[in-house]
């Protein structure tokens, strides 16, 4: 199975940006997604920007992610 991560992009280049989320970022590709702006948020696997998610998708997933990831540091 694979992973995407919903990240708002805050910088781009013309084939790469940065993207940010709880105050961590990354390089990343825009290779495969080359119409995004700054300040969208985008879908990254494996270093690269992969679509694009509305705001609020982009939190709802990331509210599950955090929720999954407290419940493992109770296991």
């Amino acid at each position: 199975m694979c992973l995407a991560i919903p990240m708002k992009l805050i910088e781009r280049g013309e084939l790469d940006g940065i993207v940010e989320i709880d105050g961590i970022r990354r390089n990343i590709s825009l290779m495969l997604c080359d119409d995004c702006e700054v300040g969208e948020h985008l879908l990254i696997h494996a270093g690269y920007a992969i679509g694009k998610v509305d705001a609020e998708e982009a939190e709802k997933t990331l509210a599950l992610l955090r929720k999954y990831a407290d419940n493992m540091e109770d296991l």
